[in-house]
C-alpha cells in the first residue's frame, strides 16, 4: 500500500491507503536522526553573521554589526587600523542583546543605534560619540517595531522606518497574526517614517497614518521626503506603491503611480528612492519585483516636482539592485549579474559604465533581500560585507579598484561542503546562468546524485553566499549530493527582459530552462540520472509541486510553502496584490490563465514521491495549499508526506523546526532515491 501522511508536530496524525476504519491511524514515526547532521548543523553555526557595515562621511570611521546566538554588537575601529576595534554598546555588566542600524553622523562625529538593552527590553535610540570617553546615551525609547535608521543631511534628526505599537515585526515572511473578528480592518499596523530629534529626544511622526512606508529618502536640504508607499494593509499593497515627496511637516504629493504612467515602467514596481544632489531630481529601480525587499530592475530618473521617468539603463544584461550618487552626473551601482554582484560608476548624461570603477565580485554583497547595500564615505570609499560558499562573511572597505578586507572575525571557518562553480547554458534564445555545488567527498570515478534546488520568488536570483542555519543546498552538498541552484527566466541577472520572461507563464519556461541546465550538468559531471531530486521554498515550493506534474524525470522532491492551485490561492494569501503584475489581470477577470498554471489541475500525471512542509500561519504560501496538493495525492494513493510547523510563518525562526525539516529532507530523498536503485527502473523517465 502507498503511504501518505499529515503530521502537525506537537500533533500528527497518519494515514494509510486502503485502511479500512474511518478516520487517521497513528502518527508517522519522526525522521530519523542521521548522524552527519548534527555535525553539519554545528559547522554551519560556527561562523558568525556580520549584518552590516558603514563607512563614516570623513572616511576616517568604520563600523559593522556581528550577529550570533543571543543577539547582536556593534563594533567601531579607524579605518586605517581596524584591529583597534572596540564594542559600541548600551548593555552593562557583560550584557548581550539585539543592538543595530549603526549610523555616523553628517559631522562624523556621533554613532546612533537602536538597543534592546533597556530595563523593558523594548527598543531605544541611543546616540556614543566616536570619539569615545563616554557610554552611550539614550535619546528616545520606542514603543514598537523600527529599522532603517537615517539621518537627515543637516544632523538635527535621526529617522527610520517605524511601526507604533507593532504586535509582530513588519514584513509577510513573519508569522501572521490569527485570523480573527473583522478580517481585513482590525488590526492593521501602519509603517510609518518617524524622527527623533537628536538634541532633546522627541518623537514625530513624519509621514501620515494613511500610507504605509517601505523606503525613504532625505532630501539635500532636509526639508523634504522621498518615499515609496501604499494604503495599508501594507504587506499586500507594496506592489501598486506610489512615489511620494513631502515637505516635512506638510502633506505628502505622490509624483508617480507606475499603474498609471506610461511607458517601460508601466505596472511595475518601484524601490530604492534617492535624491540627486542637486535636490532637483529623485532616481529609483523600478521592474518586475515579487517581493518587496527583493529588488532589481532599471535605474530611472524623474523630476522631484513629478514628470515622465526616464530609463536610465535600458536594454542593459544586468539588474541593478542598489544605488547611490557619486556626483552630480555619476551614480554607483550594484546589481546582480550572472548570479554575482558586480559595482560600477555610471555616467547619466552618456549611460555608458565607467570601466576604470568597475568590479565583479565572485561573492555576495550582504545587504537586506537581494538589495546589496553598499556603505559610501564622502571620499568615494565603500565599505561592504563579503562573503561566498567558499568563505563566511567578512567586511571589506577601500577604493574599488583596491578593496581590502578589515576583519577577520571568522578566521579559521572552513566550509564542510563541497566545491562551487557557476555554470552556464543556453535554451531557447536566453542565456541561463546557475551555481553548482559538488558532493563534499567529490570523486570523478563515482557517480552521484543531483538535487535541484529552485529559488524563491520569481524575481530573484541564487548568489554565492555563506549558508545560515537550516534546510538549503549547503546540508545537501555535505552530504555528497551535487546540488545545482539555477538562475531560470523569470530571474535577476540577465536584464529585465528575462527576469519578465515567465509572466503568464509560471512552470513552463522556467522548468524548461532548469532541465536545460540538468542536461547541461550531467554532460560535464558524472550524474546519475536516475537519482535526480527536486526542491524549493515558496515560488521554489511551487515550482516542485508543478514540475513533478509535467515531468517524470525527478525521483524524489521536497515542496517548502508550496502553491499547488492558483486559483484559490487568490482568495486565501495575505499578499494577493502582487499577482497583477505577473498573471495580467485578477483571478476573477482571467480565471483561465490561474487554471493554466495550476499544478492540481495536472495532480493524475504525478508519480513522484512528495514531502510537502508548510508553516501554520504562513501568509505568503498559506498552508492550505499545501493541504490541497497533499490531500489530491492521497486520493490518487500516491507516496506523500506532509508537515505542517506550528507558529511558524514563511520564514520558519524556531531551530527544532529548522533542524526537522532538514532531518525530513535529507530522509527523504535517501529513501526514494537509494544509489542501490536500478537503472532499468528509471528507462523511459523522460
Amino acid at each position: 500500500m502507498t503511504k501518505v501522511y499529515l503530521s502537525v508536530l506537537g500533533f500528527a496524525v497518519c494515514a494509510t491507503v486502503g485502511f479500512t476504519a474511518p478516520g487517521f491511524a497513528q502518527a508517522p514515526a519522526p525522521p530519523v536522526h542521521d548522524s552527519r547532521i548534527p555535525k553539519i548543523i554545528s559547522a554551519l553555526s560556527q561562523a558568525k553573521t556580520i549584518r552590516a557595515t558603514a563607512l563614516s562621511p570623513d572616511g576616517k570611521q568604520i563600523v559593522w554589526e556581528v550577529g550570533g546566538r543571543g543577539g547582536s554588537e556593534i563594533e567601531l575601529a579607524p579605518l586605517g587600523h581596524p584591529d583597534a576595534a572596540k564594542r559600541i554598546t548600551a548593555c552593562s555588566n557583560g550584557e548581550r542583546g539585539q543592538e543595530s542600524n549603526a549610523v555616523f553622523s553628517p559631522d562624523s562625529k556621533q554613532l546612533a543605534f537602536f538597543s534592546e538593552c533597556t530595563s523593558d527590553h523594548k527598543t531605544a535610540v541611543f546616540l556614543a560619540d566616536v570619539a569615545g570617553g563616554s557610554a552611550p546615551h539614550r535619546l528616545a525609547e520606542l514603543d514598537g517595531f523600527a529599522k532603517e535608521m537615517q539621518w537627515s543631511p543637516d544632523g538635527k534628526r535621526l529617522s527610520f522606518l517605524y511601526v507604533e505599537g507593532a504586535s509582530r515585526p513588519s514584513g509577510a515572511l513573519a508569522a501572521e497574526k490569527p485570523q480573527t473578528g473583522v478580517i481585513g480592518m482590525e488590526g492593521l499596523e501602519v509603517q510609518r517614517v518617524a524622527a527623533v530629534d537628536a538634541s532633546s529626544g522627541q518623537l514625530t511622526q513624519i509621514t501620515p497614518a494613511k500610507l504605509h512606508v517601505f523606503e525613504f529618502d532625505w532630501s539635500p536640504d532636509a526639508k523634504n521626503l522621498a518615499y515609496v508607499a501604499a494604503p495599508p494593509p501594507g504587506e499586500n499593497n507594496w506592489w501598486v506603491a506610489k512615489l511620494y515627496m513631502q515637505p516635512v511637516g506638510g502633506e505628502p504629493t505622490a509624483i508617480l503611480d507606475p499603474q498609471t504612467v506610461a511607458g517601460s515602467l508601466h505596472g511595475l514596481q518601484i524601490a530604492v528612492p534617492r535624491w540627486a544632489p542637486d535636490g532637483q531630481q529623485i532616481a529609483f529601480i523600478g521592474g518586475l519585483m515579487s517581493d518587496q525587499g527583493s529588488t532589481g530592475g532599471d535605474l530611472y530618473l524623474m523630476p522631484a516636482a513629478g514628470g515622465e521617468p526616464k530609463d536610465l539603463t535600458p536594454n542593459r544584461r544586468g539588474s541593478p539592485s542598489w544605488f547611490v550618487w557619486l556626483d552630480e552626473k555619476t551614480v554607483g551601482i550594484s546589481e546582480i549579474k550572472d548570479g554575482e554582484s558586480h559595482l560600477f560608476a555610471y555616467d547619466i548624461a552618456s549611460q555608458q559604465e565607467q570601466p576604470e570603477h568597475s568590479l565583479t565580485l565572485p561573492a555576495g554583497v550582504s545587504g537586506g533581500g537581494l538589495m546589496m547595500s553598499v556603505s559610501k564615505a564622502n571620499s568615494n570609499e565603500v565599505a561592504l560585507v563579503r562573503s561566498s560558499f567558499e568563505n563566511p562573511p567578512e567586511v571589506w572597505a577601500g577604493r574599488l579598484t583596491d578593496l581590502k578586507q578589515i576583519t577577520h572575525i571568522n578566521d579559521g571557518v572552513k566550509p564542510v561542503w563541497g566545491k562551487a562553480e557557476s555554470v552556464e547554458w543556453e535554451n531557447e534564445g536566453f542565456h541561463v546562468q546557475g551555481w553548482l555545488l559538488l558532493p563534499a567527498h567529490y570523486d570523478s570515478a563515482k557517480k552521484y546524485p543531483l538535487i535541484v534546488e529552485v529559488h524563491g520568488g520569481p524575481s530573484s536570483a541564487v548568489m554565492p553566499r555563506w549558508p545560515g542555519v537550516g534546510y538549503g543546498p549547503v546540508p545537501l552538498s555535505a552530504l555528497d549530493y551535487f546540488v545545482l541552484m539555477p538562475n531560470p527566466r523569470g530571474s535577476y541577472g540577465e536584464g529585465e527582459k528575462f527576469t519578465q520572461a515567465n509572466r503568464k507563464d509560471f512552470g513552463y519556461g522556467d522548468l524548461r530552462d532548469i532541465l536545460a541546465g540538468v542536461d547541461a550538468v550531467e554532460k560535464k559531471y558524472p550524474i546519475d540520472d536516475h537519482r535526480v531530486g527536486l526542491t524549493g521554498w515558496s515560488y521554489g515550493g511551487f515550482m516542485t509541486m508543478f514540475a513533478v506534474t509535467q515531468t517524470h524525470r525527478f525521483r524524489a522532491a521536497v515542496a517548502g510553502a508550496g502553491i499547488s492551485d492558483w486559483q484559490s490561492y487568490y482568495g486565501e494569501n495575505q499578499i494577493d496584490r502582487w499577482m497583477i503584475p505577473f498573471f495580467g489581470a485578477s483571478v476573477y477577470d482571467d480565471p483561465a490563465v490561474y487554471a493554466k498554471m495550476s499544478a492540481i489541475n495536472y495532480i493524475k500525471n504525478v508519480t513522484t514521491p512528495v514531502l510537502e512542509v508548510v508553516g501554520e500561519r504562513d501568509g505568503e504560501c498559506p498552508a492550505p495549499q499545501s493541504f490541497e496538493f497533499w490531500h489530491a495525492l492521497r486520493d490518487l494513493d500516491k507516496t506523500t508526506e506532509l508537515v505542517v510547523y506550528p507558529d511558524e510563518g514563511h520564514g520558519f525562526v524556531n531551530p527544532d523546526h529548522r533542524r526537522d525539516v532538514l532531518e525530513r529532507a535529507l530522509g527523504w530523498f535517501e529513501e526514494y532515491m537509494p544509489d542501490t536503485e536500478l537503472s532499468a527502473q528509471s528507462s523511459g523517465h523522460r
